[in-house]
């Protein structure tokens, strides 16, 4: 059975547990409404979601049990034994049914009419007379005795009398029980005898009531009168398939297998855990520089339990994003009616989970967001299809993870953020001025729709137009320690991306000291570490009186957390030397000085004292190993608070200089299988890591290690590698999605920055070629070799290539388009050891604007599969302009079909190559170079 229904049977079998005490407690409090409205929503619960889930027999007996509880709650229907008797039968029929369901995974067949019927019936008043078993009645000479005399039939009586199941008795008998009840003279007791006497007979000589439910419905509707009340023991038991009687329902094996747990209990464990984590630091910090301790290799072992304990518990508060968007779909429909336009709403990952915290503080912001997207972005039907575009317009929901965060993407295909009018209100509402406005890029003048009282919309409406709303967003996605970015396209649509973190409890956060003050700064806003002095090539300058740093020839706006903070400054501290955290917030990246950084810590996140809440420098505080109390940095309150991160100066001036054609690589030195370096672009490696040899196993003939709860393998860079059993191995994690791969290696020598030019080639498997980096010759690897063999399927197919052709011999220059960082680094070198020049960028709109700025190219190798304008609709507009209009062009995609192939060169693609076949990239690259210049 699949997880909803298993979902199902556990909820269901929990309700029924409950409204069997209920119904008793209410037996004996019938004027409980608390009760009461209990068990009719339970009731309620199981009858809706019977009805979802397609399952129409359960359905029909949880609502007619509905119908009798319905006339209990508005005071039409007395509560009796016998009504309550009846409902726990409905109860055990559907408890029977369930158990049908678990053993062969669909509903049984069958039908249960004769309940329903009862349960009809005494919901329309019909057996309001019940009352208890009634005496027995004198022997009978026969088994078919004739029924008790009775007066005759008199013509003002109506009322059908019924069976045990409340369906009408046989023919014969109808006028002698309507004489009975129509007399009014006769005592209760022969009028209890009379209606057990027809009982009897109808059970023995009348035919089965199996339809004879509606019949009865229409003569006591005709009557309008009570009928004769049915002993309790009378009543019909509950039924399996076919109709028979049923033992006792069994408990359902899947509601065993879980149980429910209060929230408050979940949070209570949450803490201890935490209380662990800080005591396992501090631990570890006294053990730290003691190699030789005893304790090293059970604090190790604690360590591990403590991170399985962690990552154990972290999962009980984990939910589906989905339950955040379950109210949505409706909002949407109402939005489609109001506004008169057409809308259509994809959710995608909707089983991606994260922390039940989280998930709660998220969901008025999407709700906003969803609602914005559809009033503002949406075009009406007619405006769309004058656009050239389908009248139905979409909105999307897109949940992922990455990188041990959630991104949650907004997206629809609407007109795009209007610019001039942004442009108008920033002026209105003094934000910028319209000469500032002309320095900046469009995609920071969007930025302003997140200033607060900011609004576009022409009219105020229910919807939106009052000014308060992505202000309230943006700043409730940052109190949860999360970012939110904005793209957006004229005519094609806006995208709004959230990245949040899993979970708020435990982050890993970076430990840094200034003013002999120590601060933690969460790792989801760290980009790197750099080291500045008057020597290295890392230097800080000044830019209209304020701080940058000229890294890889782009200027990053700096702030020195020593004057943010009013720190007094330290004697022995000196600004000779200075380490710089590259931080991002958003799209804006800065750097933030300290004196000294420290290692990574996971840490446990305690709320700011009421005194400090209003410093926007701070998200909280946590304790170290050593028992230190420390304040946590928000990067995002920092940016806030110095009035950047809009576009100012220093970042439009880091634009200006950035130059591709001496764009440099950070390499990441090491060696492995000699004493000969090896290099790695740094920006494919995910982590530096050391494991314990110790914990390493083998798994169908390959060395894992348990790694952020999935198995990671380990692939030695050098074959003839001798695995040890104990000590510490360094390895180079490499990610993607939530796969990691180890490549085992034995020494890592350095980081450096240099420009990655191969000057020879390499026959040998998993290296491209040797280059000159940092004035040392070094071998430069080929990641993709070593990925593969963790994963066949790395690249998208387990028909992977692994040879590579050599250098074309000319420096031909190519610009590389694509959105995933891991791709544009693994190409780059790839296509360098080639013969190329390549300049790769993020965009298809990054590429445009190098188009503007006058850049030239000799071909142009772009991916399909992008946000914002695809690799489609660029390659078109590349074609419509007469600058790049003659450039060979090369597509990527992970979707390699004729049907792609004939799409790409309808487009202006010359050829199109699948994503993971490296060897075809650059043949197919060169043979496109080649037709191109025999054609001129």
């Amino acid at each position: 059975m699949d997880d909803l229904l298993n979902e199902f049977l556990t909820e269901t079998s929990e309700s029924l547990s409950v409204i069997d005490l209920e119904l008793v407690k209410f037996e004996q409090n019938p004027n409980d409404g608390e009760i009461l409205q209990n068990i009719f929503r339970l009731v309620h619960t199981i009858k809706g979601t019977c009805g979802f889930l397609g399952l129409p027999r359960l359905e029909s007996v949880a609502h007619a049990g509905e119908n009798v509880l319905g006339k209990f709650r508005d005071g039409e229907l007395e509560v009796t034994p016998d009504a309550v008797t009846l409902i726990l039968r409905s109860i055990d029929t559907i408890k029977g049914l369930l158990s049908d369901l678990e053993e062969t995974g669909k509903e049984p067949a069958g039908n249960d009419k004769e309940l329903i019927a009862a349960l009809n019936a005494m919901a329309e008043g019909k057996l309001v007379a019940l009352g208890p078993a009634a005496p027995k009645a004198a022997p009978k000479a026969a088994p078919k005795a004739a029924p008790a005399p009775a007066p005759a039939p008199s013509p003002a009586s109506g009322g059908a009398p019924v069976n045990e199941f409340g369906a009408p008795v046989a023919a014969d008998l109808l006028a002698e029980v309507e004489a009975a009840m129509a007399a009014g003279k006769r005592a209760a007791t022969d009028a209890e005898i009379a209606a057990e006497a027809a009982a009897e007979v109808a059970t023995e000589e009348a035919p089965a009531p199996v339809s004879a439910a509606a019949a009865a419905d229409d003569d006591a509707d005709e009557a309008g009168v009570a009928l004769a009340p049915v002993p309790a023991a009378k009543l019909p038991a509950a039924r399996s398939e076919g109709g028979k009687a049923a033992s006792e329902p069994k408990e359902s094996s899947v509601a065993a297998q879980s149980i429910r747990v209060n929230v408050e209990l979940l949070e209570n464990l949450m803490t201890l855990v935490s209380e662990l984590v800080l005591t396992r630091n501090q631990l570890l910090q006294m053990v730290r520089g003691h190699d030789d301790s005893e304790f090293t290799v059970p604090l190790q072992r604690l360590s591990h339990i403590t991170t399985d304990l962690q990552e154990g518990v972290m999962k009980t508060r984990m939910q589906p994003i989905g339950n955040a968007w379950a109210k949505l779909p409706r909002i949407v429909r109402d939005l489609s009616l109001e506004t008169g336009k057409k809308i259509e709403l994809q959710m995608l990952g909707a089983e991606t989970e994260l922390d039940r915290q989280v998930l709660e503080l998220i969901k008025d912001p999407l709700t906003h967001m969803v609602r914005n997207s559809a009033d503002h972005g949406l075009e009406t039907p007619d405006l769309r299809e004058a656009a050239g575009k389908t009248k139905v317009g979409t909105i999307t929901l897109n949940a992922y993870h990455e990188g041990g965060h959630i991104i949650i993407e907004i997206k629809d295909d609407g007109r795009g953020l209007n610019l001039d009018r942004i442009k108008k209100k920033a002026i209105e509402n003094k934000l910028a001025t319209a000469a500032e406005l002309e320095g900046m890029a469009d995609q920071q003048i969007y930025q302003f729709i997140f200033k607060a009282g900011f609004s576009t919309a022409e009219k105020v409406t229910s919807v939106s137009g009052r000014g308060v709303g992505m202000d309230v967003v943006r700043t409730n996605i940052e109190k949860i320690g999360g970012t939110i970015e904005l793209k957006s396209v004229p005519s094609k649509g806006s995208t709004f991306t959230i990245k949040i973190p899993l979970t708020l409890a435990i982050v890993s956060a970076l430990i840094v000291e200034c003013g002999k003050e120590r601060f933690a700064i969460p790792q989801i806003s760290v980009l790197e570490l750099v080291r500045a002095s008057a020597e290295s090539e890392n230097a800080i300058e000044m830019i209209n009186e304020s701080p940058v740093l000229r890294l890889r020839n782009r200027l990053l706006p700096l702030v020195h957390l020593r004057d943010l903070l009013k720190l007094s400054r330290v004697d022995d501290s000196s600004d000779d030397e200075l380490f710089i955290v590259v931080a991002q917030v958003g799209t804006y990246s800065f750097g933030i000085i300290v004196d000294r950084v420290f290692d990574t810590e996971e840490i446990v996140v305690k709320p700011v004292a009421p005194i400090l809440r209003d410093i926007p420098f701070y998200s909280g505080n946590t304790i170290l190993g050593d028992g230190s109390v420390i304040m946590i940095l928000d990067p995002n309150g920092i940016v806030s608070a110095t009035g950047q991160g809009m576009g100012g100066a220093s970042e439009t001036a880091a634009v200006e200089a950035m130059s591709h054609d001496e764009e440099k690589t950070t390499l990441l030195i090491f060696r492995a299988g000699g004493e000969e370096l090896k290099a790695v672009p740094l920006a494919l490696v995910a982590r530096l890591e050391e494991i314990e040899m110790a914990t390493v196993e083998s798994s169908r003939g390959q060395f894992v290690v348990q790694y952020r709860g999935h198995l990671m393998p380990l692939v030695p860079f050098n074959p003839g590698h001798k695995w040890r059993t104990e000590g510490r191995q360094p390895i180079l994690v490499f990610t993607e999605g939530e796969r990691s791969m180890g490549l085992v290696v034995e020494e890592i020598v350095d980081i450096v920055e240099d420009r990655l030019k191969i000057e020879l080639s390499s026959d040998q498997a998993g290296l491209i070629g040797s280059a000159i980096i940092n004035s040392k010759a070094t071998d430069v690897i080929d990641a993709g070799h070593y990925l593969t063999q963790a994963f066949a399927d790395w690249f998208g197919s387990a028909h992977q290539k692994e040879s590579f052709d050599g250098p074309s011999g000319n420096r031909t220059r190519v610009l590389l388009v694509d959105d995933s960082p891991f791709f544009r680094n693994l190409l780059t070198p790839l296509l360098s050891v080639a013969g190329y020049s390549v300049t790769s960028v993020e965009s298809a709109d990054d590429a445009l604007k190098l188009r503007e700025q006058g850049y030239e190219f000799d071909a142009i190798v772009s991916d399909i599969e992008m946000p914002g304008m695809n690799g489609f609709e660029f390659a078109a507009n590349v074609r419509g302009d007469s600058r790049w209009g003659k450039l060979p062009m090369v597509a990527l995609s992970s979707h390699a079909t004729e049907k792609d192939f004939e799409r790409g060169r309808a487009v202006g693609f010359n050829d199109y190559v699948a994503k993971f076949d490296r060897d075809a990239l650059v043949s197919t690259l060169s043979q496109t170079l080649s037709l191109a210049r025999h054609a001129q």
